[in-house]
């Protein structure tokens, strides 16, 4: 059998072209003449008198571009906030370049033009919104006017580094914002609205996805309240963050009966199923026996490190004498804690290091969207052989992982997963393979 290391690799990549938007958008929305049908949700375009677009997230160009595609004799404006990494503009539309993970002022420009172009929208408007991960900082706009921009990057920086859940992070996100939340959907109220959405959280938990901006939000201010308390992060917010959020009149977010909603559809194009989905196949076909195990969504890194070797080798056992992989997807919570580059997956796979050192277990992590935290690369592979290659380098994984440098550790080992922008973005997802 081919080096193990170059087979998660190939199974990785090979999701990664199995998971197309333009496909995954063929599949979902109907054209039956001038009628656009999307599950139970239909609109008669001949009714329509414009076709505004918002595309915002890591995947919004490639929405954009699937969409333009199926509407070729559509006219259609817009505007599209996407990271840095994206394509030239397509004709028609503003692009707008946000920051991730942290807004920049591109973000909240972005929002600014959504925003305004909302505000044109007519009960004889079609609205598409093109949600993908990402979206909660490359569009943002504070609902405090009094917050600046770097107010609202300290915020974000202190959300996503505290060890709280995303529901949780998302949670303070919407009751800061005037696009999370739902307000991007009720800043057009009066049209009809289709939100298109390529999911990186779990399912059920679609308001969370780009921080719900076009759906009906769940979370209260008493939920705002109870997060703040339990990360004790009251003490650690900027003055104007902390006045905000300890207002008795903190607004909260709209939700199910709002009218807004009345004439809107929300469907999602591509999910973990479909990431797990492609996995599974890729892995299948390359000779393993493959399982799929989603448990581990949003557990501590050291407990997700735990329960999937354990499930591995059980896995293992139950089929003697034949290569077995386990697939996992989701975020786990990795808090930051040095000043080193790198993300959750190269943190998973570093994390793995020494459990795995002298087995026959080959460990990836990886995002799908390319990126994995602050660092270039989409995450790192680790095998039984990584822990050796390391010393006689006097690379200490420890040392590493308490500086949150997984990205440095891995690139002197050559084991970085590096793909570039992917123009997706899905989940999280672990592959773990074990020969006999």
């Amino acid at each position: 059998m081919p080096d193990p290391k170059q087979i998660v690799r190939r199974i990785f990549h090979e999701t990664l072209a199995s998971i197309d938007i333009r496909l995954a958008m063929e599949r979902r929305i109907d054209r039956i003449g001038q009628r656009v049908c999307v599950d139970n949700w239909s609109c008669d375009l001949t009714r329509i008198y414009n076709v505004k677009v918002v595309a915002v997230g890591k995947a919004a160009h490639a929405m954009l571009s699937g969409f333009i595609q199926l509407f070729p004799d559509v006219a259609v404006t817009g505007v599209a906030a996407v990271p840095t990494s994206s394509p030239d503009p397509l004709p028609g539309f503003d692009y707008f370049l946000g920051g991730h993970p942290l807004p920049n002022e591109g973000s909240i420009r972005a929002a600014q033009a959504a925003l305004a172009l909302l505000k044109t929208a007519s009960q004889n408007s079609l609205v598409v919104f093109l949600i993908s991960g990402g979206g909660s900082a490359l569009m943002e706009s504070p609902l405090d006017p009094e917050l600046s921009l770097d107010d609202t990057r300290q915020l974000n920086q202190l959300l996503v580094t505290c060890g709280a859940s995303i529901d949780e992070i998302n949670t303070i996100r919407k009751h800061a914002s005037a696009v999370k939340g739902g307000r991007l959907g009720v800043a057009s109220s009066r049209a009809a609205k289709l939100t298109l959405a390529i999911s990186d959280v779990p399912h059920g938990k679609e308001s969370a996805l780009a921080s719900g901006p076009t759906i009906p939000d769940p979370t209260t201010v008493s939920d705002v309240r109870r997060i703040i308390e339990t990360y004790h992060l009251n003490e650690k917010f900027p003055p104007t963050v902390r006045d905000w959020f300890a207002s008795p009149n903190l607004p909260e977010t709209p939700k199910h009966g709002h009218p807004a909603f009345a004439n809107s559809c929300f469907s999602l194009l591509l999910t973990s199923q479909d990431l797990f989905h492609a996995a599974h196949h890729a892995a299948e076909s390359h000779g393993f026996v493959t399982c799929c195990d989603n448990t581990t969504d949003d557990w501590p890194l050291d407990r997700a490190v735990e329960y999937l070797l354990a499930q591995l080798e059980d896995l293992r056992r139950a089929n003697p004498g034949r290569p077995v992989a386990l697939i996992s997807d989701g975020e786990i919570s990795s808090p930051v804690t040095g000043q080193g580059i790198g993300g959750r997956n190269s943190a998973f796979v570093l994390a793995c290091v020494e459990k795995i050192a002298g087995k026959s277990i080959t460990v990836l992590s990886a995002g799908t969207d390319g990126i994995d935290g602050n660092s270039p690369a989409a995450g790192a592979v680790a095998d039984g052989t990584t822990l050796a290659r390391a010393r006689a380098l006097r690379l200490v994984p420890q040392d590493f992982f308490r500086h949150s440098d997984a990205f440095s550790f891995f690139t002197r080992l050559g084991d970085t997963a590096l793909t570039g922008p992917t123009g997706n973005n899905l989940r999280d997802l672990r592959i773990l393979l074990a020969l006999p």
